[in-house]
């Protein structure tokens, strides 16, 4: 039996008042998340060759992005803070990771996209940004500053290897302790700041675009039309 990822949140009222609307902070629903996954075990995975991982070094304008798979020594020349390591996929890799995206859902499976776990040094993010889809963000191990808003402007620093917002301005700024949930809207700037080490899991939830949709309606029409047949006037 699936439980509910919300903890006490009935998921109806979610569906109504929030999902695609407005945030919603919930604390202390997920504790088992702190001792799921540990930084190394991140990086065991960021060292695979069919994972799909990132490092991501800076602040502010100043950013760097490396792609992997990675080594174990490519971890021990980094700055003691203000670096990010970011893991895809980790729900086809990790049962505890599976198992949180079964729990959501009540989001049609079309939607879902993945579990992506992050770890972060003491100052470690990606800067202020948005995301074009709904995301569940929970925090595992440690303490994350999450600043977000609805803001209009969101045009991005040109040069940098990053979609980072040029213009932020935050109107909620709070502290996500282990196991508290923050859910954004598609279009909402933010930006997470990890207060000390921690790690955070972030599940998106994907809608297609246009094309993505037409192009999947005219590959299931070609599998059920019939070989042979041909147009008659």
């Amino acid at each position: 039996m699936k439980k509910n990822p919300l903890g006490r949140f009935a998921v109806r009222r979610f569906l109504r008042e929030h999902w695609q609307k407005k945030p919603l902070v919930l604390r202390g629903i997920a504790p088992a998340l702190a001792e799921a996954l540990t930084r190394d075990d991140l990086i065991d995975l960021a060292c695979r060759d069919d994972t799909e991982s990132r490092l991501i070094v800076g602040h502010g304008r100043n950013w760097s992005v490396r792609h992997g798979p990675f080594r174990r020594r490519d971890f021990t020349r980094l700055p003691a803070r203000q670096w990010t390591l970011l893991v895809n996929g980790v729900d086809t890799m990790v049962p505890a990771a599976r198992d949180l995206l079964n729990d959501f859902s009540f989001i049609p499976y079309a939607r879902q996209d993945d579990v992506m776990v992050s770890y972060a040094a003491p100052g470690g993010g990606v800067g202020p940004h948005f995301d074009s889809y709904d995301v569940f963000l929970l925090q595992g191990g440690g303490t994350r500053r999450w600043q977000f808003g609805n803001q209009r402007n969101l045009d991005l620093i040109e040069g940098v290897p990053l979609k980072i917002l040029s213009r932020f301005r935050a109107q909620e700024d709070l502290l996500m302790q282990s196991g508290d949930l923050l859910y954004l809207p598609p279009q909402y700037a933010h930006n997470g700041t990890a207060v000390g080490e921690c790690l955070t899991w972030s599940i998106g939830m994907r809608a297609p675009g246009e094309r993505e949709v037409a192009a999947q309606f005219l590959d299931f029409l070609q599998d059920r039309l019939q070989d042979g047949r041909v147009y008659r006037d």
